[in-house]
C-alpha cells in the first residue's frame, strides 16, 4: 500500500506541468501574434512623429490631408486648404509621400 501512496503523489507533479503546458503555448501564441505586433507599431508612429519636420505632408487620425508649418513639443500646426489647423502630434496617422496633396 505504501508503495502505491508513493508512485501516485509522484505523478500528480508532472500531471500539473502537463495540465498548465497548453496554457502556457496560448500565451506564447498571443504574445507573438498580437502584442509583439502592436508594440513594433507603436514604436514605428513614435519614430514617425519625432521626425516630421516642416513641409511634410501628413493624414490625421480625423482624414485631415495636410502639410506641416509649425512642429512643435506635443502639437503640430497644418496648412489644409486656406487655413491652418492645430493639432495635437498624435492626431498624426500617416506620413505622405511628397507632392501627394498637389495630385488630388
Amino acid at each position: 500500500m505504501e508503495v502505491m501512496a508513493q508512485e501516485s503523489g509522484a505523478g500528480g507533479g508532472g500531471n500539473v506541468l502537463a495540465q498548465f503546458l497548453p496554457l502556457i503555448l496560448i500565451l506564447v501564441v498571443f504574445y507573438f501574434l498580437l502584442i509583439r505586433p502592436q508594440q513594433k507599431r507603436a514604436k514605428q508612429h513614435r519614430e514617425m512623429l519625432a521626425a516630421l519636420s516642416v513641409g511634410d505632408e501628413v493624414v490625421t487620425s480625423g482624414g485631415v490631408f495636410g502639410k506641416v508649418t509649425v512642429v512643435g513639443e506635443h502639437a503640430i500646426t497644418l496648412h489644409v486648404g486656406s487655413g491652418e489647423i492645430k493639432f495635437q502630434k498624435q492626431a498624426i496617422q500617416s506620413l505622405l509621400p511628397r507632392g501627394s496633396l498637389e495630385k488630388s
